[in-house]
């Protein structure tokens, strides 16, 4: 990395704007990280050893299990949407701007 290029990037990391950015992916990452894994755990858990509930049959031969299994596919999506329209909303307006003073600072 070029001298300029570094001192570029060390001034923005040492800005406000980078740190809330920081503070907002991790206030969002962290809890919903937690919670996914709780849940996932749940899952596991639920399926090891409450194998009498999990097999509860609700309709037919759809039973817990596999509505707790399919579940974890709606909630990963869900997730990602989640993610994708708080990312843009909250954090791609501040690193389109600090990514343009990077990049207005190394051209100079």
């Amino acid at each position: 990395m070029p001298p300029e290029a570094h001192a570029a990037y060390q001034r923005i990391h040492a800005t406000d704007e980078f740190a809330e950015l920081k503070r907002s992916y991790l206030r969002f990452v962290v809890p919903l990280t937690v919670a996914f894994m709780t849940w996932y755990l749940l899952y596991v858990l639920m399926s090891n050893y409450a194998g009498d509930f999990m097999a509860h049959k609700v309709a037919g031969n759809i039973n817990v299990a596999l509505i707790f299994g399919l579940l974890q596919f709606v909630s990963t999506f869900a997730i990602a949407i989640w993610y994708a329209r708080f990312a843009a909303r909250r954090m791609d307006p501040i690193a389109d701007r600090l990514r343009a003073e990077y990049d207005e600072e190394i051209k100079r």
